[in-house]
């Protein structure tokens, strides 16, 4: 028997890697001399860099950059054996370096980002695979862009602060400075975001509430982000802000995309090529994922769960999912292949204590469902 492992983390309780640990150490127990293979995995968001680091190896880095607020925070990313960075924007510019008091989009810049790219070009990176969930900014990319050499500027010729709330003023855009570097990178975005950058549907209106964003507040960024948007369409010569994903990240999505040339992908397909999953799967007779909680969104958006269990639906593989609760839409999970869905939760218990015990709470799952895979064995004999 080969068992393959690939959860996704359980957020703010249970890592992917903790998850696959506890995967093998119950496996083992009752399947004594059973063959795992522990593939940790995200779609990008939280843990991702995590994921790749334990799937592939390579070297955890870290780089100074100036966080959403301006204040100096260390971001962490990975360089892969094959000189592949992987990066998550939310170390440089996310949300949770904003205290809930102080979210202001208009104030907030993606300057940390940019160095951060920066920083894995410098290391010889020519291939990065960037996820750019939980952003803290709406600057529309604008200080990304400026880390890596764009120079934006008012109708004086000063340099603009690259915040959100500056974008009204931008009279200039040049991107002649540019680090030459990129023109010989291969950037991938890990965006499962469909949003286009302006627009009720867009970046302001549909993301900037959760930053910080009043009516007010919003109104004022999506006039900001309609010049700026116009402005470097015309200086890329080409359309930044109505491709799908151009909102994503405050607009980061429009920046990367629209003018670095960056491919968006869906988040779990990309993570699932880097780790070259189709060749783990070799000879792998039952596949256990999971998240935190599995409901119609996860199916509808493919999630980590769906992500694996449509891998294997591909080789008749069957599907185990293990989370830590079950919403409305679920099900669907079953008509991707052979599966089913096991909770953590095995009583009547506040979230809180849930997320306390997580990891019990897991490796009692994993007992019940690998006891129950162990008895259709046996009845089917």
């Amino acid at each position: 028997m080969k068992f393959i492992f690939a959860p996704d983390s359980f957020k703010g309780s249970l890592s992917a890697m903790e998850g696959c640990d506890i995967l093998e150490r119950v496996a083992a127990r009752i399947f004594p001399g059973v063959e795992t293979v522990s593939v940790p995995v995200a779609d990008g968001g939280e843990g991702t860099v995590d994921a790749l680091l334990r799937a592939m190896g390579g070297q955890r880095m870290r780089t100074q950059v100036t966080g959403p607020l301006f204040e100096e925070e260390t971001a962490e990313w990975g360089l892969l054996p094959d000189g592949t960075a992987v990066l998550e924007m939310a170390q440089a510019s996310g949300l949770p370096y904003v205290a809930a008091d102080r979210r202001d989009p208009r104030k907030a810049t993606s300057l940390g980002t940019g160095e951060m790219i920066a920083d894995a070009l410098k290391h010889g990176a020519r291939s990065i695979l960037i996820g750019i969930g939980g952003s803290a900014t709406n600057d529309g990319g604008m200080g990304m862009l400026t880390a890596l050499g764009a120079v934006f500027t008012d109708q004086d010729g000063n340099t603009i602060n690259p915040i959100g709330g500056e974008m009204i003023n931008v009279a200039k855009a040049d991107f002649s400075g540019l680090l030459p570097e990129l023109k010989e990178t291969e950037i991938t975005v890990i965006c499962d975001v469909t949003n286009p950058l302006l627009g009720v549907d867009g970046a302001t209106f549909i993301y900037g509430p959760q930053k910080g964003a009043t009516p007010e507040i919003r109104d004022e960024l999506e006039n900001g982000m309609a010049h700026y948007a116009a402005l470097v369409s015309q200086a890329v010569g080409h359309d930044i802000a109505y491709f799908p994903g151009a909102g994503a990240a405050g607009g980061l999505g429009a920046a990367l995309g629209g003018v670095l040339g960056a491919k968006l992908r869906s988040g779990i397909d990309a993570v699932l090529d880097a780790v070259d999953f189709e060749e783990k799967l070799k000879g792998v007779c039952l596949a256990v994922t999971g998240e935190g909680r599995m409901d119609g969104q996860s199916v509808r958006f493919g999630k980590v769960p769906v992500g694996v269990a449509k891998r294997c639906a591909a080789k008749g593989i069957p599907t185990v999912a293990i989370v830590g609760g079950i919403g409305d839409g679920a099900e669907g999970l079953f008509d991707l292949c052979e599966s089913t869905i096991m909770t953590t939760v095995s009583g009547p218990m506040s979230l809180e204590k849930a997320m306390a015990d997580a990891a019990q709470l897991y490796e009692f799952a994993a007992e019940r469902l690998f006891r129950a895979i162990r008895i259709g064995m046996n009845l089917s004999k």
